[in-house]
């Protein structure tokens, strides 16, 4: 129980305020405020607490302490100071000493303001005032988003080595793409001809924030080197990634296939200003503004064949996937004759993405086989 104070004090009483900060070997002692020369009164007692304690455990030995006599909805200043071994020596303004004249417990300066107390209390405890915020995490099982990456920055391609510890190859990797192609250094003779398989279908538009990507739904498939490949979906970069005797062209389509043993191949069509491409119309008429948006195209509308060229002669090597985590292992079939697009088509990706290529990559010896 709480004594009552002298008589003669009584009248100076104001209503006191309980200040809950409860920590690992806290004591607890009232302090009368405004009381110049308060009796020694003696300590309510002593609370074990730990930040694992059980709030309503705390709670009861709380009130144990305070006794039942207490006056409901009054306040009581409680000063705070730390039990000698537990962790340091006793701090904090000595029990039962009344505030100075120049600040109260509802004042902002002195040793018995009420932001001292609990600032004291905080640091002798180790943590800090007020309810503990949630810790937001992943659900297991799921990935971690992965670090952004983009064209240009402190995120650009001289970053992207850098970004995870699977991008390393974007630094290291010795069959990264693009590469510039001169012909004069290219292996020349007889090469088979790619069997392209496009039927009109369906695609869906992306914006994924870096370029406008195209995911196909149809049987669309590309016969070479002895395999089908199926094609999965198609992007945009402007200007083209690769280049040929040193220029690069304004705009490439890349088609990305992938046969059933996982194999990864790419046709790159180069796209000059000229005519209106009929595909690239279609495919900006639902192109999406807004990243991460997602339109589908109305069926039979995707017709890949209106994209590609009349010679589909190609140079030929072994390179990468040209964005993170630049996996190598993947065959390029680069179309030799670029394509046609309107100027009015080109702007207005451009508009877009002005720039979203990767940087030519060293060959490092790599041989390139052109088609004749």
């Amino acid at each position: 129980m709480i004594p009552r104070p002298p008589e003669r004090y009584r009248p100076r009483l104001r209503p006191m305020r309980l200040v809950a900060l409860l920590a690992a070997g806290l004591c607890l002692a009232p302090v009368w405020a405004n009381d110049a020369k308060p009796a020694k009164k003696p300590v309510v007692g002593e609370i074990s607490a730990t930040s694992a304690s059980n709030p309503k455990e705390v709670g009861d030995q709380l009130r144990e302490a305070l006794g039942k006599d207490v006056m409901g909805k009054k306040k009581l200043l409680i000063n705070v100071s730390k039990v000698p071994g537990a962790g340091g020596s006793p701090s904090g303004p000595p029990r039962n000493k009344a505030p100075s004249k120049s600040s109260d417990a509802s004042g902002s300066g002195g040793q018995n303001s009420r932001q001292y107390i609990e600032a004291r209390a905080a640091a002798m405890a180790g943590t800090s005032i007020g309810p503990a915020l949630p810790v937001l995490a992943a659900p297991a099982g799921m990935p971690a988003a992965p670090p952004i990456w983009s064209y240009e920055g402190d995120s650009g391609p001289q970053a992207w080595g850098q970004l995870r510890p699977d991008y390393q190859l974007c630094a290291n990797g010795q069959r990264q793409s693009p590469i510039n192609i001169e012909e004069g250094s290219t292996l020349q003779g007889p090469a088979e001809p790619i069997e392209f398989s496009d039927l009109p279908s369906q695609g869906v538009v992306i914006n994924t924030g870096r370029t406008i990507r195209v995911d196909v739904d149809g049987v669309n498939s590309m016969f070479v080197r002895g395999s089908r490949y199926r094609l999965v979906h198609v992007d945009f970069h402007s200007p083209s990634e690769m280049a040929i005797n040193y220029r690069r062209f304004s705009m490439v389509a890349h088609l990305h296939h992938q046969n059933e043993q996982g194999q990864l191949a790419i046709v790159a069509v180069s796209l000059d200003p000229g005519e209106p491409n009929p595909l690239i119309e279609k495919v900006w008429t639902y192109m999406p503004l807004d990243v991460g948006d997602r339109v589908e195209m109305p069926r039979s509308t995707l017709n890949l064949s209106e994209l590609l060229p009349s010679d589909t002669r190609y140079f030929q090597y072994m390179g990468s996937l040209t964005t993170p985590p630049c996996t190598e292992g993947v065959l390029w079939l680069v179309l030799k004759q670029p394509a046609a697009l309107s100027a009015q088509q080109l702007r207005l990706f451009t508009q877009l993405y002005p720039q979203n290529a990767r940087p030519v990559q060293r060959t490092n010896g790599r041989p390139v086989r052109e088609a004749q």
